[in-house]
């Protein structure tokens, strides 16, 4: 497990236990940081399994990248 995984998974951890004493204790601003630590907890995990695919199957992950970035292209997103 790398870094990025381990981090993501204990600041989501963090983040339910923060929303839920502030859910508990009536303050929506704990909650709302909760809720906040969970979702930079996923995406730091996200992250992290981003980086064992590159490193694992550089080739398709090099093709998945062109193909959204294409896709995102021709919606004319970016």
């Amino acid at each position: 497990m790398d870094q990025n995984k381990f981090t993501g998974a204990a600041r989501e951890a963090a983040g339910r236990v923060q929303d839920a004493v502030g859910g508990f204790a009536g303050d929506a601003d704990t909650q709302l940081r909760g809720k906040m630590n969970q979702a930079r907890g996923q995406a730091e995990g996200y992250l992290g399994e981003a980086g064992d695919m590159i490193r694992e199957q550089p080739l398709v992950a090099g093709l998945a990248i062109l193909a959204i970035g294409y896709l995102l292209g021709r919606m004319r997103i970016l």
